[in-house]
């Protein structure tokens, strides 16, 4: 067969290559952005008064490897306060006369309820511990507002918590250096505060907020988080108000920040210290800071030090300092009581500003009340333009009609970018027909982009394709002008209206995003001057009058990339731990997320380019060959394993007993899950080890297997809601049994109280027996409950699970050497039913062996449940 193409053909390709090398170029430089390569971190010898990456990941080496296992109701997380107040005191000693230095060690204890996730969970906790730093002038008082800089110390099961959040805490390490020594005195006081359980559930925040004698002073803060190993140091929430968002914007030296992800982090499942702060239990204004790349090793066992990316605690920590300065001298700082009394009357009262950064190169900011101003500029143009070119020389039925020409420009553009999405979506969904796993870009994300974009790219086309001169409604004859240079112009200006629709769209419907098309939109209208300007030297159908189109367009373009290329890789990093849904339709929903967030990418990337580019592009062979690429990147895709010892598929392994009473195990099972598309049968596939550890053979399936439910898992809860088809598997009672002498047991400590409303109330004591490194006990109460002693006597919202009755969920956290004593109330005779979960992460020695058994690309979360269940 031989090809043959003609000169437009030729000229098509010319500007594809071209543009594939442009994207090329400029995807190089924002993958060195987003991975922080431009940023050069400091040695241990830098200068004092400069922060030093060197040192502070020396911090990060003795919190993650030297201390390690720094969970709730592990030696480990004591160890980390007593190094954390030892750095503490070490600074102190060293400070000069004309600072005050206070360290406290500080012992919460409390009892709250909240929605997390959707589901109601309450809260009792004790003896949880943080540490906490005041630095401040000689002469300062308490009441004086102050500046917070939280981190957290503990980590969450299996992890070592290098990145989340050790990383965190030797950042504030090296803040509290840095000031004592370059010798700046802060015109306000500096809080540090190092909390030692934000992954139980924010607890340590919460112990702050409601107990702390300084908690009324603070007038602004800063949480520091990490959801990977570094990259990107991104504002992810911010407020009330405008103010903290303008305060970053002055002061970042490296800004990573945009208005966008405050309406993106929402949707995202997980919270952090800030709701403690600003949304909870106060109304502070501040910022939440979160590194968001190398999210294969989020909460994994993976999250080591030599995993930190390099550059990432430099541009931080030069970040968090100038932050600090900024907030600690603005005259805007405020403490609660300040804050009350100046009321609507202060800007901490402002709408969401609109803001973003430019490669961390600089950022803009601006105001929502500039935005209502400058984002309806683009719709403004769009009506107007007709006007403009027609009713000097045309009159105004010619205007209406130019204008309806050229919302059938808007709605083929529209379609274009809606086919951008469904094409990847439909692609991915046949390529798992013909396959036996999906995920397959997973550990190789260039993957995703290899298949999907060229796909993509023949939705953005198609419309282009099957009117190649758009239907007009004017008159070819009146205006003299050819249908094709016609068809361009309402091509271009309906591109321009549907940017301008949606920039407006985005901002009325209450979000802070709209700068995304807004920028779009008057990029593109330098590049229709620069276009119409060559025009009279190069030439309507000239591939050169296209460039100069293309030329005015690349910042935006560019920037186009880094937020759509740094939207996939995080989505991709993430969706490894997003849950495994029940099948058939659990199995296709990774692929088809992330076709349809590279679809998207893909849309915003390419769009503004179609309208002019879409004359060359938009040619038959060229759709063949991109047809051609998508399928050649998707049988390349099948070779591919989805996993990597670089990007684990991460396994729960939970060693379940039921316990009878303290001192009998009535049954032993290990209960394994997986948290994304591949199932459990996939797993055991490819590890045959595990398989053979297990006793199961080649015929084994779901049909034949026993599952484990969700109540299973309430030890984890509600992690359980994105578990599906979990396996059960029999074990060993023996060694338990030499390992502990007693168990968990719930009874009653005194004689039910009973009113006259024929309520009653049943007095209860916990016993974790001879465990002694508890991570939780969680309590699910089903029956006719009407009041607790937990939550200040407020029941939280009920649970259903599979179909069961309403329950009531209370997690107990802290360690002591005294039993939980509680009361419940119900409100008739009917029983009380309370299910008991204990999490020790204590591993008997066979399921050390069975752990020690998964293959290096899966990471597994083992720990041991006791489970029993009571009546009253």
């Amino acid at each position: 067969m031989v090809l043959r193409f003609d000169a437009r053909d030729v000229s098509g390709f010319k500007l594809l290559f071209s543009l594939a090398i442009m994207y090329g170029l400029m995807s190089f430089v924002v993958h060195s952005v987003i991975y922080t390569k431009f940023i050069k971190p400091l040695g241990i010898d830098a200068p004092l008064d400069r922060f030093s990456e060197a040192r502070a990941v020396e911090h990060v080496r003795v919190l993650s490897h030297d201390i390690g296992n720094r969970q709730e109701g592990r030696p480990g997380l004591r160890e980390a306060a007593e190094y954390i107040k030892a750095q503490l005191e070490r600074m102190k000693e060293r400070a000069g006369s004309n600072i005050r230095i206070e360290i406290e060690e500080n012992v919460v204890s409390g009892s709250f309820a909240m929605l997390f996730l959707g589901h109601g969970i309450s809260f009792d906790y004790r003896n949880l511990t943080n540490i906490l730093m005041r630095i401040s002038s000689i002469d300062s008082k308490h009441s004086d507002p102050s500046v917070l800089v939280n981190a957290h110390f503990d980590t969450t099961l299996g992890s070592p918590g290098a990145a989340d959040c050790g990383s965190c805490v030797a950042s504030l390490l090296e803040i509290a250096r840095i000031i004592i020594d370059s010798g700046w005195v802060p015109p306000r006081p500096i809080i540090l505060l190092f909390n030692g359980a934000e992954e139980s559930f924010l607890l340590g925040a919460n112990g702050f907020m409601r107990t702390h004698k300084w908690r009324d002073s603070i007038g602004a803060f800063i949480n520091v988080e990490a959801t990977g190993t570094g990259g990107l140091d991104v504002v992810c929430q911010s407020g009330p108000g405008s103010w903290p968002s303008y305060v970053y914007a002055q002061s970042a030296i490296y800004p990573m920040a945009n208005s966008a992800a405050q309406d993106i982090f929402p949707v995202i499942p997980g919270d952090t210290d800030y709701r403690m702060f600003s949304q909870d239990y106060g109304s502070i204004p501040g910022l939440d800071i979160i590194f968001l790349f190398g999210g294969y090793h989020y909460h994994a066992s993976s999250d080591t030090v030599d995993r930190l990316l390099p550059g990432s605690m430099q541009a931080r920590g030069d970040n968090l300092y100038s932050m600090v300065k900024a907030f600690a001298e603005s005259s805007k700082l405020k403490n609660d009581h300040e804050r009350e009394s100046l009321g609507d009357a202060h800007d901490y009262n402002d709408e969401q500003a609109v803001f973003f950064d430019y490669l961390t190169w600089f950022m803009i900011f601006y105001s929502r009340r500039i935005a209502l101003m400058l984002h309806s500029i683009p719709i403004a143009i769009f009506l107007i333009m007709p006007f403009l070119l027609r009713m000097m020389n045309y009159g105004l039925y010619c205007c209406f009609v130019t204008l309806y020409d050229f919302v059938k420009g808007m709605i083929l553009h529209a379609t274009g970018i809606m086919l951008a999405i469904i094409f990847p979506v439909i692609f991915s969904i046949l390529r798992l027909l013909f396959s036996s796993y999906g995920m397959n870009w997973f550990a190789n994300p260039y993957l995703a982009f290899l298949m999907f974009t060229p796909i993509s790219l023949i939705g953005l086309l198609i419309p282009r394709t099957v009117f190649r001169v758009l239907p007009l409604s004017q008159d070819v004859s009146i205006l003299k002008t050819s249908k094709e240079a016609l068809s361009d112009e309402a091509r271009f200006w309906g591109a321009f209206g549907f940017y301008a629709l949606l920039t407006l769209a985005y901002l009325l419907a209450g979000f802070t995003g709209g700068f995304l098309t807004f920028f779009a939109s008057a990029s593109m209208l330098l590049a229709w001057i620069s276009f119409y300007l060559s025009i009279n030297f190069c030439g309507h159908q000239s591939v050169r009058s296209t460039v100069f189109y293309v030329i005015p367009l690349i910042p935006c373009l560019t920037h186009s990339v880094y937020f759509g290329g740094a939207l996939v890789q995080f989505f991709i990093e993430k969706i490894g731990m997003m849950g495994s849904l029940p099948p058939p339709y659990g199995f296709y929903i990774p692929d088809i997320a992330i076709a349809a967030t590279v679809g998207i990418a893909t849309g915003w990337s390419l769009g503004p380019l179609i309208s002019i580019c879409g004359n060359w592009l938009a040619r038959s062979s060229i759709l063949q060959f991109l047809l051609h690429l998508g399928v050649i990147a998707w049988a390349l895709s099948s070779q591919f394993f989805p996993y990597s010892t670089d990007a684990p598929k991460r396994v729960i392994l939970q060693h379940s007993f039921l316990t009878a009473d303290a001192n009998q195990i009535v049954d032993s099972s290990y209960d394994v899950a997986v948290v994304d598309s591949n199932s459990i049968l996939f797993l055991l596939k490819h590890a045959p080890e595990v398989a053979k550890e297990l006793h199961i053979g080649p015929e084994f399936s779901f049909e034949t297997a026993n599952m484990s439910s969700q109540r299973t898992f309430m030890a984890i809860f509600p992690v359980p809601f994105l578990l599906s088809r979990s396996l059960k598997f029999p074990a060993k009672i023996d060694s338990i049994l030499k390992q502990y002498t007693h168990f968990p047991y719930l009874h009653t400590n005194n004689l039910p109280m009973l009113s006259r409303d024929g309520s009653r109330r049943v007095y209860l004591e916990l016993s974790l027996g001879s465990l002694e490194e508890v991570w939780v006990a969680i309590l699910n109460i089903t029956g006719p409950l009407s009041n607790w002693s937990f939550a200040d006597n407020k029941l939280s919202s009920p649970e259903t699970a599979e179909g069961g009755p309403p329950s009531y969920i209370c997690r107990l956290t802290g360690a002591s050497h005294e039993n939980w004593t509680f009361w419940l109330e119900a409100s008739n005779s009917e029983d009380l039913r309370v299910d008991v979960a204990v999490l020790d992460p204590i591993l008997v020695d066979e399921t050390k062996k069975l752990k020690a058994l998964f293959p290096a690309w899966a990471d597994v979360v083992a720990y041991s449940s006791y489970l029993s269940t009571y009546i009253f």
